[in-house]
């Protein structure tokens, strides 16, 4: 009986010992994935890939960016907040969590995370084929208004950014457009040029390719002053139709809920240098970007304002659901 005793104590301390090891672990002792709940070859895939591209300068180890699309990019988000709260899982949450439960689509807002930073504020665009009969916003909305329902405009999900940018300016001069949803940036802008809609709303950073190329004209931009890479593109108050808070979107990163203090803080350490460093800064620059950085805490109240500014704006359009 006491040699099995003395056998079962010396297992449990080794139990004890593993277990307390494997906490003390170095962290991170291997690479990192990240969940991007949007398409490859978007504007938030570009800007998640053109953070990390050199994360084990700033981490130590590699971030693997893992793309899980579907249902307005909760399916991704969802995964991310559903994930093994150790620290190994990061998820790009954007625009599209703070309308979740506002619409009544998904149980689900920054609250299910830990935050770490807000990454980009981007701007959105009105944009058409270049051989397109539309030559300014203004020709745009009149046809629209005349021709109700027969402009088709693609979209990356109902209530998301893009989509509540053109429809508010839609709404509020009596034009109607049928919208037609996309699951990310690519495919929109492949249906535009393919003739398939006549019109994208998308973020402008994500036409800068084919805006350079001469494939698209962009019609406007919503945003308060014209943005650098777009010099000529004038802004939805300079086409005429003014907006006293236009519609922007928004990229940062979260962990799932419960993530240890010490692990959190190792990751907005490491995260924030690769947001620093020159090879995102002017990768983002090249690319029409914005980077926009506020830690934690000012990434809450940010998302916090942008809840209660996104109530009237959702509702201009149909999409609030009913309290």
């Amino acid at each position: 009986m006491r040699l099995s005793f003395k056998v079962a104590a010396l297992a449990a301390g080794f139990s004890i010992a593993t277990l307390t090891g494997a906490m003390a672990e170095e962290f991170p002792s291997r690479d990192i994935t990240m969940v991007v709940p949007w398409s490859a070859g978007g504007g938030t895939d570009t800007v998640a890939r053109t953070l990390v591209k050199n994360a084990k300068e700033c981490l130590g180890v590699g971030v693997n960016v893992v793309n899980k699309t579907g249902g307005m990019g909760a399916v991704g988000m969802g995964a991310a907040a559903a994930a093994r709260p150790d620290g190994y899982t990061v998820g790009m949450v954007t625009f599209q969590l703070s309308a979740f439960d506002l619409m009544g689509l998904a149980d689900l807002s920054f609250r299910n995370y830990d935050l770490l930073q807000l990454v980009n504020l981007s701007a959105g665009a009105i944009s058409v084929r270049t051989d397109s009969q539309f030559k300014s916003l203004k020709e745009l909305i009149s046809y629209a208004s005349e021709n109700p329902g027969v402009l088709t405009v693609g979209h990356a999900g109902a209530g998301g950014a893009w989509h509540l940018s053109i429809a508010s300016v839609a709404a509020a001069h009596g034009a109607e457009l049928t919208y037609v949803p996309f699951n990310g940036g690519a495919k929109i802008r492949t249906s535009l040029l393919g003739g398939h809609v006549a019109v994208a709303t998308s973020g402008i950073d994500e036409m800068l390719q084919l805006y350079q190329d001469g494939q698209v004209r962009i019609l406007a931009v919503n945003s308060l002053k014209r943005i650098p890479a777009f010099p000529d593109v004038p802004t939805v108050a300079e086409a005429g139709f003014p907006v006293a808070a236009p519609v922007l979107d928004w990229r940062g990163l979260a962990t799932p809920k419960g993530v240890p203090e010490e692990r959190l803080a190792k990751l907005r350490e490491g995260f924030k240098r690769c947001f620093d460093s020159a090879q995102f800064q002017d990768g983002m620059a090249e690319l029409g970007l914005t980077p926009v950085y506020a830690d934690s805490a000012g990434f809450t109240k940010f998302l916090e304002g942008m809840e209660k500014s996104l109530e009237s704006a959702l509702a201009s359009v149909g999409l609030l659901k009913a309290q």
